[in-house]
Protein backbone atom coordinates (compact mmCIF):
# COMPACT_ATOMS: atom_id res chain seq x y z
CA UNK A 1 0.00 0.00 0.00
CA UNK A 2 1.04 3.18 -0.80
CA UNK A 3 1.02 6.25 1.42
CA UNK A 4 -0.83 9.31 0.43
CA UNK A 5 1.84 12.61 0.04
CA UNK A 6 0.61 16.10 0.10
CA UNK A 7 1.39 17.87 -2.92
CA UNK A 8 3.99 20.15 -1.17
CA UNK A 9 5.55 16.62 -0.03
CA UNK A 10 5.84 15.37 -3.59
CA UNK A 11 8.62 17.56 -5.20
CA UNK A 12 10.74 17.40 -2.70
CA UNK A 13 14.49 15.34 -2.75
CA UNK A 14 14.89 13.54 0.41
CA UNK A 15 18.70 13.83 -0.48
CA UNK A 16 21.13 14.27 2.88
CA UNK A 17 21.62 18.36 3.26
CA UNK A 18 24.34 20.61 4.24
CA UNK A 19 23.72 20.17 7.86
CA UNK A 20 26.74 22.58 8.67
CA UNK A 21 25.89 26.25 9.66
CA UNK A 22 26.71 28.81 11.73
CA UNK A 23 24.89 29.99 14.91
CA UNK A 24 24.20 32.96 13.24
CA UNK A 25 22.63 30.94 10.20
CA UNK A 26 20.82 28.84 12.43
CA UNK A 27 19.40 31.30 13.88
CA UNK A 28 18.05 33.69 10.58
CA UNK A 29 16.96 29.89 9.74
CA UNK A 30 14.49 29.49 12.78
CA UNK A 31 13.14 33.33 12.62
CA UNK A 32 12.50 32.48 8.66
CA UNK A 33 10.64 29.58 10.03
CA UNK A 34 8.48 31.34 12.36
CA UNK A 35 7.75 34.20 9.87
CA UNK A 36 6.23 31.98 7.18
CA UNK A 37 4.77 29.54 9.93
CA UNK A 38 2.67 32.63 12.15
CA UNK A 39 2.70 35.49 9.56
CA UNK A 40 2.69 33.98 5.74
CA UNK A 41 0.88 31.06 6.18
CA UNK A 42 -2.06 32.45 8.02
CA UNK A 43 -2.23 35.32 5.69
CA UNK A 44 -2.17 33.04 2.55
CA UNK A 45 -4.53 30.63 3.95
CA UNK A 46 -6.87 32.91 4.66
CA UNK A 47 -6.81 34.72 1.17
CA UNK A 48 -7.41 31.04 0.29
CA UNK A 49 -10.54 30.85 1.82
CA UNK A 50 -11.76 34.11 0.65
CA UNK A 51 -11.32 33.64 -2.49
CA UNK A 52 -12.90 30.24 -2.16
CA UNK A 53 -16.17 31.70 -1.29
CA UNK A 54 -16.41 33.01 -4.84
CA UNK A 55 -17.65 29.72 -6.18
CA UNK A 56 -16.26 27.71 -9.07
CA UNK A 57 -13.36 26.77 -9.00
CA UNK A 58 -11.97 26.00 -12.29
CA UNK A 59 -12.68 29.11 -13.17
CA UNK A 60 -11.54 31.53 -10.53
CA UNK A 61 -7.87 32.36 -11.72
CA UNK A 62 -7.05 33.82 -8.09
CA UNK A 63 -7.74 31.09 -6.14
CA UNK A 64 -5.44 29.02 -8.36
CA UNK A 65 -2.99 31.59 -8.05
CA UNK A 66 -3.55 31.92 -4.18
CA UNK A 67 -3.24 28.35 -3.61
CA UNK A 68 -0.30 27.64 -5.80
CA UNK A 69 1.65 30.26 -3.59
CA UNK A 70 0.28 28.51 -0.55
CA UNK A 71 1.91 25.09 -1.85
CA UNK A 72 4.98 27.17 -2.60
CA UNK A 73 4.84 28.48 0.48
CA UNK A 74 4.14 24.80 2.30
CA UNK A 75 7.11 23.43 0.72
CA UNK A 76 9.57 26.16 1.66
CA UNK A 77 8.84 25.77 5.32
CA UNK A 78 9.23 22.32 4.72
CA UNK A 79 12.64 23.03 3.47
CA UNK A 80 13.49 24.96 6.30
CA UNK A 81 11.98 22.45 8.97
CA UNK A 82 14.20 19.69 7.50
CA UNK A 83 17.43 21.57 7.48
CA UNK A 84 16.55 23.80 10.87
CA UNK A 85 16.11 19.51 12.34
CA UNK A 86 19.58 18.40 10.89
CA UNK A 87 21.10 21.04 11.49
CA UNK A 88 24.50 21.01 12.99
CA UNK A 89 26.28 23.76 14.49
CA UNK A 90 29.57 24.37 14.22
CA UNK A 91 32.05 25.70 16.29
CA UNK A 92 35.68 27.14 14.66
CA UNK A 93 38.11 24.85 16.92
CA UNK A 94 40.41 27.10 18.44
CA UNK A 95 43.18 25.16 17.08
CA UNK A 96 44.70 26.61 13.78
CA UNK A 97 47.31 23.83 12.88
CA UNK A 98 45.12 22.53 10.39
CA UNK A 99 42.23 24.12 8.07
CA UNK A 100 39.02 23.16 9.15
CA UNK A 101 35.30 24.21 8.72
CA UNK A 102 34.31 27.56 10.24
CA UNK A 103 38.54 28.68 10.07
CA UNK A 104 39.47 31.48 7.99
CA UNK A 105 42.15 31.11 5.68
CA UNK A 106 44.35 32.64 3.57
CA UNK A 107 45.96 32.15 0.87
CA UNK A 108 48.98 32.59 -2.16
CA UNK A 109 47.70 32.53 -5.10
CA UNK A 110 49.89 33.73 -8.30
CA UNK A 111 51.40 36.07 -6.01
CA UNK A 112 48.29 37.42 -4.49
CA UNK A 113 46.95 37.09 -1.33
CA UNK A 114 43.03 35.60 -1.03
CA UNK A 115 41.22 35.15 2.19
CA UNK A 116 38.14 32.60 2.35
CA UNK A 117 36.19 31.60 5.22
CA UNK A 118 34.68 28.14 5.01
CA UNK A 119 31.54 27.40 5.73
CA UNK A 120 29.25 25.20 4.89
CA UNK A 121 26.80 25.15 1.29
CA UNK A 122 24.11 27.98 3.00
CA UNK A 123 26.57 30.36 3.71
CA UNK A 124 28.18 30.63 0.75
CA UNK A 125 29.12 34.06 -0.53
CA UNK A 126 32.28 33.89 -3.11
CA UNK A 127 32.34 37.53 -3.09
CA UNK A 128 32.22 38.26 0.14
CA UNK A 129 34.96 35.61 0.46
CA UNK A 130 32.73 32.88 2.32
CA UNK A 131 33.05 29.28 0.34
CA UNK A 132 31.54 25.61 0.67
CA UNK A 133 33.71 22.98 2.21
CA UNK A 134 32.74 20.92 -0.75
CA UNK A 135 33.44 23.25 -3.40
CA UNK A 136 36.96 22.08 -5.11
CA UNK A 137 38.61 25.25 -3.42
CA UNK A 138 37.59 24.61 -0.15
CA UNK A 139 37.74 20.64 -0.39
CA UNK A 140 41.34 20.93 -0.84
CA UNK A 141 42.16 23.32 2.19
CA UNK A 142 40.72 20.70 4.43
CA UNK A 143 42.96 19.03 6.74
CA UNK A 144 45.79 21.34 5.15
CA UNK A 145 48.76 23.19 7.69
CA UNK A 146 50.50 26.63 7.04
CA UNK A 147 53.10 26.54 4.43
CA UNK A 148 50.97 23.49 2.39
CA UNK A 149 51.86 23.89 -2.04
CA UNK A 150 47.97 22.50 -3.02
CA UNK A 151 46.98 22.28 -6.97
CA UNK A 152 43.23 21.80 -7.58
CA UNK A 153 41.45 20.61 -10.55
CA UNK A 154 38.46 23.02 -11.07
CA UNK A 155 37.15 20.69 -13.58
CA UNK A 156 37.31 22.54 -16.83
CA UNK A 157 40.92 20.75 -17.67
CA UNK A 158 41.90 23.98 -15.12
CA UNK A 159 44.23 23.53 -12.23
CA UNK A 160 45.22 26.15 -9.88
CA UNK A 161 48.29 26.05 -7.35
CA UNK A 162 48.71 28.23 -4.20
CA UNK A 163 50.30 28.30 -0.81
CA UNK A 164 48.54 28.45 2.54
CA UNK A 165 49.82 31.29 4.33
CA UNK A 166 47.60 31.91 7.08
CA UNK A 167 44.85 29.67 9.32
CA UNK A 168 42.53 31.74 11.78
Amino acid sequence: MQIPKRKSEQNVRHTQPDRFMTPEKYAELVAKLDRMENYSQPKLANEVKRLAEFGDFSENAAYQIAKGKLRGLNNRILKTRVLIDHAEIIQPNKNTDQVEMGHEVTIEINGKEKTYRLLGFHETNPSAGIISTTSPLGASMIGKEVGDEVTVDMGIGKQIEYTIKKIQ
